[in-house]
């Protein structure tokens, strides 16, 4: 148990200071700012293949996702006391953004670990509620902010966010569920798009209804519940 720890938690550090170490070469080149954040973004997100991965038992994973916030946790709260550029060279919106997103994100994984891989030993479904949160998010931001001109406002809709975001948090979190379901490949051959379809719409709805930014837990979450029922109803 202890070496599996040791080696599944050595190649999570390693992941994490070569993908920060690259971020950081990006950041000084001359990009836009939210494309940067999203880079952070995708950073956090290709982590579960991390998780699922390089832990061969799930409970130790969910650990592993313990053991790293309170690890992390206290570095991030000293270098935003010490750094003077901990905003923004983190592209925080608003202090204790990061330290908020982490713990947040972190309780996500342990939660679907638990949930898809401890309680039904379906990894795959771990990685596709994540995918269709993290790929489609990133989509919506990016497309939300270079193409969109037509909004939806109203009290239950944090500010005001673009059809075309959503639009493509649709397309693109499709396409990440299909493609996961079609190369795990265990379910029969017509259930594969309306799952993926379902899937997608659900996760982009919550999204345009989550404030605060909890959709990093409302997202994946949703998208797991919707994932598991019919991955069932139509046969594993």
């Amino acid at each position: 148990m202890l070496i599996e720890f040791i080696r599944g938690y050595g190649l999570l550090l390693a992941y994490f200071v070569i993908a920060v170490i690259a971020a950081l070469a990006i950041r000084r080149l001359t990009i836009p700012k939210e494309v940067y954040r999203k880079t952070l973004h995708m950073i956090l997100l290709c982590s579960v293949f991390v998780w699922v991965y390089a832990f061969n038992t799930w409970w130790i994973s969910a650990i592993g996702t313990v053991v790293f916030v309170l690890m992390v946790y206290p570095i991030l709260a000293i270098a935003e006391r010490k750094i003077r550029v901990y905003s923004e060279l983190l592209t925080e919106r608003k202090p204790g953004e990061i330290k908020r997103s982490l713990v947040v994100a972190f309780f996500m994984f342990a939660v679907l670990i638990c949930v898809c891989w401890g309680w039904l030993g379906e990894k795959y479904l771990v990685i596709a509620s994540v995918l269709a949160w993290g790929l489609g998010d990133a989509a919506a931001a990016l497309v939300g902010k270079r193409f969109g001109q037509h909004y939806i406002e109203g009290k239950l809709v944090e500010g005001r966010k673009s059809v075309e975001g959503t639009v493509a948090m649709f397309v693109v979190s499709f396409v990440a569920v299909l493609t996961v379901l079609l190369i795990h490949g265990s379910m029969k051959w017509y259930s594969y798009v309306p799952t993926a379809a379902i899937t997608a719409a659900v996760c982009a709805i919550v999204e345009l209804y989550t404030k605060g930014g909890m959709d990093t837990i409302t997202c994946p979450l949703a998208s797991a519940v919707i994932l598991i029922s019919l991955v069932h109803l139509w046969g594993v």
